[in-house]
């Protein structure tokens, strides 16, 4: 799988692990350069507290996102740590 934002991939892997039609994927398959962290959090009642990266590509800034979660609840402890994308992240094959 990949993400695609402002046309740049910001993150490749084959072992993405699908929840609620997300892609969550490993840390080590983003590009870290177009990271930023942000102090943003929200709250899922069974995944826990997200936390989440800002994006900036090509001086273009996408604001929160993508989100992890580096503490989840014990049903969502396959996801720690990995990366999940929204607003205008484009993940496809």
């Amino acid at each position: 799988m990949k993400a695609i934002w402002n046309d740049t991939l910001i993150a490749e892997s084959a072992d993405t692990i699908v929840v609620e039609g997300n892609h969550y994927f490993p840390p080590e398959a983003i590009v870290k350069a177009y990271f930023q962290p942000s102090s943003h959090t929200t709250r899922c009642f069974w995944k826990g507290q997200a936390h989440y990266y800002s994006l900036c590509v090509n001086a273009q800034l996408n604001a929160n996102a993508a989100w992890y979660y580096p503490q989840p609840k014990p049903r969502a402890q396959h996801i720690q740590g990995r990366i999940a994308f929204w607003k205008g992240v484009k993940v496809c094959t």
